[in-house]
């Protein structure tokens, strides 16, 4: 499994307008095969850094899902929403793989 971790700078009168967004995203990942973990944003703190988090079961499924969204008719609607409303200012992607399954501290070697 890998997971893609967005970072967003948002400008922070357009809030409601990024929240639309990445709701619309949520749907979207998860209708073309990924597992959408959900979007964090600003409550205290910095109000202009957003995160969202989702992942595929390969890298190889994320580069196919990132070659569908170009010709997706609702992946295209919903990037032009955030250029008409510029609610996104920047972004950064992270990909990293998740550790899910605890294990017993005798899993240290210590004892």
């Amino acid at each position: 499994m890998i997971t893609c971790t967005l970072t967003y700078r948002i400008d922070p009168y357009q809030v409601a307008a990024f929240e639309t967004y990445a709701k619309v995203w949520i749907h979207l990942v998860n209708r073309m095969g990924g597992q959408h973990h959900g979007y964090f944003l600003p409550h205290e703190g910095a109000n202009d850094v957003a995160w969202a988090m989702f992942s595929f079961a390969s890298l190889a499924a994320y580069e196919e899902y990132r070659t569908e969204i170009a010709q997706d008719p609702e992946c295209q609607a919903a990037f032009a929403h955030a250029e008409k409303t510029r609610c996104i200012r920047s972004y950064d992607r992270t990909f990293t793989r998740p550790v899910l399954n605890g294990a017993a501290p005798s899993e240290l070697g210590l004892a």
